[in-house]
Parts: C-alpha cells; sequence; structure tokens
C-alpha cells in the first residue's frame, strides 16, 4: 500500500517584523527546507508597513519559487504582485475575494475548530481551510481544533487543509498522516535559530 505523501510546510511570518533582519532569516529557512508557501500575518494595518514588508518578503520567496500570500487584505494582493490572500473570518470573504482576485489566486481561509464553517468556504472556492489551533496557547478563547476534525477532513473533503497553532513534535507526528500542511509561524520565529527549530519541529517526519 502507497505510503500517503507527506505534509507540505506552510510559513506564518511573526505579527511584526524587522525589515532588517526578517528577510535574511526566512531566507536561511527556505533554502534549508522545502517550503509551498509563506504568509505575510502582520497585525499592523498601516498600508507603508505593509507594503514595505510585502516588497522585501517578496524578493526572498520569487527568488525560490515560493507563493507568498498576505493575511487579510484582499486589496493589496494585485497591487503588490502576491499570490493570493489568507481571510481571518471564516467563509465570509471567500466569493468575494474569489471574484475580486480571479481564479488563479490563492485564497485560503482559517476556520478555527469548525467542520461547518471550513465545508462553507470550500464550497465558496477556498483553495485551502486552515484549523487551528491544534495545541494548547493562551491565545484565542481556548478551543482546540482536535485531532478527529482533520481525520474526518482528510476522509471525507477533498479541499486541502491546514494545521497551525501551537504546534510541537508530538503534534506534528499525530497530525501528519491527516494534514496537507503544517502552518508554522511563532514555533520557530521565536527561537534564536529558525531554521535549526524548524529542523527539530519537523523531525517526525523523517525529512533529515
Amino acid at each position: 500500500m502507497a505510503q500517503p505523501e507527506q505534509p507540505q510546510i506552510y510559513l506564518i511570518s511573526p505579527p511584526e517584523i524587522e525589515l532588517s533582519r526578517f528577510p535574511d532569516q526566512l531566507a536561511r529557512v527556505l533554502d534549508a527546507q522545502p517550503v509551498a508557501c509563506v504568509r505575510l500575518a502582520l497585525s499592523s494595518h498601516d498600508e507603508d508597513t505593509l507594503c514595505r514588508a510585502a516588497d522585501a518578503v517578496r524578493e526572498v520567496t520569487i527568488a525560490r519559487d515560493v507563493a507568498l500570500v498576505i493575511e487579510r487584505h484582499i486589496l493589496l494582493v494585485e497591487r503588490l504582485g502576491l499570490d493570493g490572500v489568507h481571510l481571518t473570518d471564516a467563509a465570509r470573504s471567500v466569493r468575494k475575494a474569489r471574484k475580486e482576485l480571479g481564479k488563479d489566486a490563492i485564497v485560503g481561509a482559517f476556520c478555527a475548530a469548525s467542520r461547518h464553517d471550513g465545508m462553507t468556504a470550500g464550497e465558496a472556492g477556498a483553495d485551502y481551510v486552515s484549523f487551528g489551533p491544534v495545541g494548547d496557547t493562551p491565545l484565542g478563547d481556548g478551543t482546540i481544533a482536535e485531532h478527529e476534525l482533520f481525520d474526518w477532513w482528510s476522509q471525507m473533503i477533498e479541499v486541502p487543509v491546514v494545521a497551525e497553532g501551537a504546534l510541537d513534535t508530538d503534534l506534528v507526528a499525530a497530525l501528519a498522516p491527516v494534514t496537507d500542511f503544517f502552518g508554522i509561524g511563532d514555533e520557530i520565529w521565536m527561537d534564536d535559530d529558525p531554521t535549526a527549530a524548524l529542523k527539530a519541529l519537523l523531525a517526525p517526519l523523517g525529512n533529515g
């Protein structure tokens, strides 16, 4: 029987980045590990801040043929030459984003731990759905996206799924058979050596 494909890596930027440091950090991570997509997930709503960050990060991702999406800001996608948008309001903006950006753009939707929201987002045209957090975190309302949700989704739904939020090696090992992507952010960026941190986190996948 064929082995299921291993999940791909989907990197999520920190909410704040230093332009003097982060692009180099990101480049080192991308050079060390195959990554499918990077999400620019800044907390700032300042247009100038977002544009400068996107320009710096895009330079790194384009050089390595890695997709780059921005969190929430549909209107900046085409203007900044990005590959798509990651929506944080479950299924509510998916149709709008798809209409605005066209069929070739990436449109993803974060659906917390709601199977219903995930299905609605998929039906509305999302390219992927993300569920999380999958581990314990003081952030949010304490809701966890359980293993059973990913298990059910992987068997019943064709839309790719991302597991994100408070990942550790045990969760990587447990979720690997039932998710398409691991969304990894603070787990590595808070470390002095993000490249080594990512390698350690992914050790259960046996990627070397």
